[in-house]
């Protein structure tokens, strides 16, 4: 009993509920809502790719079951639910949600309407090829590892990212304390705008507002606020309009407003029904019929008219009162450091110039390294190969492998490795043929050992090999702006009086004074 109550510890709740949420706040903050600024990814995401990597399910191999990539992912690097793996693997495979699509998916995966994906039984899935450029040269010693959840394996901290995924995917996210809401750019803009940075680091954020002149959403649309991108883009925090792209048609006696394209993140059967209610509640006069037309070539919402309604109040009207224009607020918070951030563009240009100046560095001095030690081996094989009588006399004179390695190594002076080399090679490789070959590899060799010294010693060389990575990545898979981008945000006036429909009435008066108006 006496021990039992040394064990027992006063402690005030306030300490205890402080410590321990405070614990669970750092871990949601670093460990899942909120992406790294390096590789845009949240730890999910960057599990879900480099499982699927590992595991070969890459975009050049047939598709395989997403049920069984959830499994691994959970198995080894992921220990939570699967619906919130499997949620993740459908979001990056939706083209309305993300510019880049990383997750080629066969199957249905959800749509703008807000339907939900088919069970990862029915669905197929595999990396697509853009995530290769994502996972490019993760062997090659360039990133840090940490242990996973059972201390099994290793998985990657951050992904050598060969595009700056943060900016052109975006990303939402909520957790303790913190939010974030970065929206989608245009790869080819963010991929100019960084080899600016690469180019001129003190440029100015007009330099760079020149060359990325706004989000540009994969639903399109158009944006109104130049000062909002501004302000954002400087403090990582300000407000823009997204509003839907529509045309008036007016033909044989029809009159129609036809939207092609809505806002990011708008629920395309929400706002249809919407606009149905409206023209059902009678709210404002002039609408005949709603309809989707949207198919496999694109988006189409068809708004029939009445001949005699006036267009521009009924646009109004709907632009104010339905998600046909939207509010965005940005909120560019990112991990820098362990730490969550509000970061402004160029900071985040600057977090990942860095992050591809310590990968270019790191791959160079893996590349370096290997090349020097098949160089020792090429100029081993080459010096066995001008003395063989006495290489091969050597071998036969000696009792066992580790014998004839130790006799080339006390005899001719051959490293260790040398020696390895010339006792493992075959015999039709003692052919004049391979004395070229050799002498070619030899050449070969000090080219790129030259070429990788090179980089290491000349800063402007690793930057001239950042920014040719960055360009063929924009020659593979930029692609033409969909957001069309405005300076000012358009004010929705609507006149009161024409909210009234105009119809005959009887105004009638009681006897007691009683005023009211009657239909006829």
């Amino acid at each position: 009993m006496k021990e039992i109550l040394n064990q027992i510890y006063d402690y005030s709740l306030e300490d205890i509920l402080s410590d321990r949420f405070a614990r669970y706040a750092k871990a949601i903050i670093q460990d899942r809502a909120i992406p790294d600024v390096r590789d845009g990814l949240k730890p999910v995401q960057r599990r879900i790719l480099y499982s699927m990597y590992r595991d070969k399910n890459t975009y050049d191999k047939p598709y395989r079951k997403s049920a069984k990539a959830v499994g691994a992912i959970m198995g080894t690097y992921h220990p939570h639910g699967d619906s919130s793996i499997y949620d993740a693997m459908v979001r990056m495979s939706q083209w309305w949600k993300q510019n880049a699509v990383l997750i080629d998916m066969q199957g249905n995966n959800g749509s703008m309407d807000g339907d939900a994906p088919a069970a990862m039984r029915y669905t197929e899935a595999r990396l697509s090829k853009i995530s290769n450029e994502l996972l490019k040269d993760i062997d090659k010693g360039t990133i840090t590892w940490a242990p996973n959840y059972d201390d099994t394996t290793v998985e990657p901290t951050v992904l050598p990212a060969k595009f700056p995924n943060l900016l052109v995917n975006g990303t939402t996210g909520i957790s303790a304390g913190y939010a974030t809401n970065i929206p989608p750019h245009n790869l080819g803009e963010i991929i100019d705008a960084t080899i600016k940075r690469i180019d001129s680091p003190n440029c100015h954020l007009q330099t760079i507002l020149d060359i990325v002149k706004g989000p540009d959403f994969p639903t399109g649309g158009i944006v109104e606020g130049k000062d909002g991108i501004e302000e954002a883009y400087k403090t990582g925090r300000g407000r823009v309009v997204i509003k839907s792209k529509y045309e008036v048609v007016k033909s044989r006696g029809k009159h129609q407003i036809i939207i092609t394209e809505i806002p990011f993140e708008v629920n395309k059967a929400t706002l249809v029904k919407k606009i149905n209610d409206i023209r059902i509640d009678k709210q404002i006069d002039g609408i005949v019929d709603v309809r989707d037309e949207s198919d496999r070539n694109g988006l189409t919402i068809v708004i029939d008219l009445k001949k005699d309604a006036d267009e521009n109040l009924i646009i109004n009207y709907l632009l104010k009162n339905t998600d046909l224009q939207v509010s965005y607020n940005y909120n560019m918070v990112a991990i820098v450091n362990r730490r969550p951030m509000t970061l402004g563009i160029l900071e985040i240009l600057d977090a990942y110039i860095a992050h591809q100046k310590e990968i270019i560095t790191k791959r160079t001095e893996f590349d370096l390294e290997h090349a020097k030690t098949r160089m020792h081996i090429v100029e081993g094989l080459i010096k066995a190969l001008s003395i063989l009588d006495d290489v091969i006399k050597t071998i036969r004179a000696s009792k066992n492998k580790a014998d004839a390695k130790e006799n080339l190594v006390k005899k001719f002076e051959f490293s260790e490795q040398q020696a390895e080399a010339i006792v493992m090679l075959q015999l039709y490789r003692l052919t004049n043929t391979d004395v070229t070959e050799l002498l070619e590899e030899q050449k070969k060799l000090q080219i790129i050992i030259k070429g990788l010294e090179e980089i290491l010693s000349d800063e402007d060389k690793l930057k001239n090999v950042m920014k040719e990575e960055l360009r063929k990545i924009k020659k593979d898979y930029a692609t033409p702006r969909k957001t069309e981008i405005r300076d000012e945000i358009t004010e929705i006036k609507i006149d009161p009086m024409k909210m009234i429909a105009k119809e005959d009435c009887i105004v009638v008066i009681t006897k007691e004074g009683y005023v009211k108006r009657v239909s006829p």
